[in-house]
This record gives structure tokens, C-alpha cells and sequence, in this order.
């Protein structure tokens, strides 16, 4: 039994195997070993809805990640191979749980409110006009005019109409459009 944080933790199958993998090889490889076994990459609390195109853009990522640990195997230094590995190991492990949590959520079938999918125009109390589509956390990018649903101005623009404003002082915003 080995005690981990103040709790017992069994040794399991792959504590083994571990020790074996490093006992063989050399002698940075059981440092090299530790520093390549990164932690899992988040998973949100929030449902995984995506739209159509964030879906095959998950399973282009995840086609990529396997592409990049297949590429990894074929190298013959055990710690590059491990260096070279961890990252798409790791990203293969997030992107199979999205993609196995996804919930495909259809075009919105009326432009009168907001909803997941909706491009929503808007301004600004500063004047400012900014355009966003409404789309899952995985496939958000501000930057190309697309925000999570669970990102707060997303939020505060759901279900509401065009020449809705919500918000306040500084913070207020008017929709323009819906698309």
C-alpha cells in the first residue's frame, strides 16, 4: 500500500509496468518518464454543445493528435519518443471525452432571439459594434468572432431580441441583429 496526500492508494497494474518500461533503459529515462506524464487537460462542467461544424472540428483534431502519437512511436530514442508522445497522448485522451460527450445542437430555426448557434451584432455603451457567433466552449475563438455559450456575455444575450439591452452603465449592451 503506498500513501499518497494522507490516503492509501493500492499499487495497480500499471505501477508495474512502469518500473519495468525504465528498468531497461537509460538512466534519465525513469526522470524523462516522470516529466512526459502530463495531467489530463480539464473537462468542462458544462454540457458539450457543439454545433455541426465545431463536431468535425473535434474529430479533425483528434485524427491529428493520433497522427502526431503515431508519428511519435516511429522514434528510436525511448526519451524522445517519450517527450515527442506526451502532448498528443494526452490531447487524443480530451478530445475521445469531448467527442464522446458531444451533443450536437441544430442551426437555430429563427433569427427573433438569440440562441446557441445565433450571430448576434451588437453595441456597445462605449459605441463599439462587435459580431459574435454563439458556439461550444471547444470551438470558441474571440478573435474570429466566435464565444462560448458559457462565456458572460454570451450568456446575458440568450434568448433575448433584437433592440434588447442588457447590462448596465458601462457594461450595457444593445443587440443590433440576429442571424
Amino acid at each position: 500500500m503506498e500513501v499518497i496526500g494522507g490516503a492509501r492508494r493500492a499499487p495497480g497494474p500499471f505501477d508495474r509496468i512502469l518500473e519495468l518500461s525504465v528498468a531497461f533503459t537509460k538512466e534519465d529515462s525513469a526522470e524523462t518518464a516522470s516529466e512526459t506524464l502530463l495531467p489530463d487537460r480539464p473537462i468542462s462542467p458544462h454540457p458539450n454543445l457543439v454545433t455541426e461544424a465545431g463536431l468535425q472540428a473535434l474529430q479533425t483534431q483528434l485524427a491529428e493528435a493520433r497522427a502526431a502519437y503515431e508519428a511519435a512511436q516511429a522514434i528510436d530514442d525511448v526519451n524522445e519518443k517519450r517527450r515527442q508522445s506526451a502532448v498528443p497522448l494526452r490531447d487524443v485522451r480530451y478530445l475521445t471525452e469531448r467527442l464522446r460527450t458531444a451533443q450536437v445542437v441544430a442551426k437555430p430555426e429563427s433569427s427573433d432571439t438569440v440562441a446557441f448557434g445565433s450571430t448576434v451584432t451588437f453595441s456597445r455603451a462605449d459605441g463599439r459594434v462587435q459580431t459574435y457567433r454563439i458556439v461550444g466552449e471547444d470551438e470558441a475563438d474571440p478573435k474570429a468572432g466566435s464565444i462560448s455559450f458559457v462565456a458572460p456575455v454570451a450568456r446575458s444575450l440568450m434568448g433575448k431580441a433584437a433592440g434588447d439591452v442588457v447590462g448596465s452603465g458601462a457594461q450595457e449592451i444593445e443587440i443590433v441583429s440576429i442571424a
